[in-house]
């Protein structure tokens, strides 16, 4: 996570929110008022997906059970139909 304060933040606006956008990196903006993050929207969209994944207790022991399944006991992928 990278700290900066609202007004470093504002005078290297386009390169701060380059790096949120690129690199994936969190930034975590001090104001006088209390802290504000900005992250990227691949991020963010991320972050939603695993809570609904590990808000949906079907959804989650599925993702688990599949997780610890071997891999040799995995269908190829080349043998799966989208």
């Amino acid at each position: 996570m990278y700290n900066t304060n609202a007004t470093a933040f504002r005078k290297d606006l386009f390169n701060l929110l380059e790096k949120a956008i690129k690199y994936n990196e969190v930034l975590n903006i001090s104001t006088k008022e209390g802290n504000a993050v900005v992250l990227s929207e691949e991020e963010y969209n991320g972050l939603i997906a695993t809570a609904e994944i590990m808000s949906n207790p079907t959804l989650y022991t599925k993702v688990k059970e599949g997780m610890d399944t071997p891999l040799d006991e995995c269908v190829a992928e080349k043998e799966v139909e989208w």
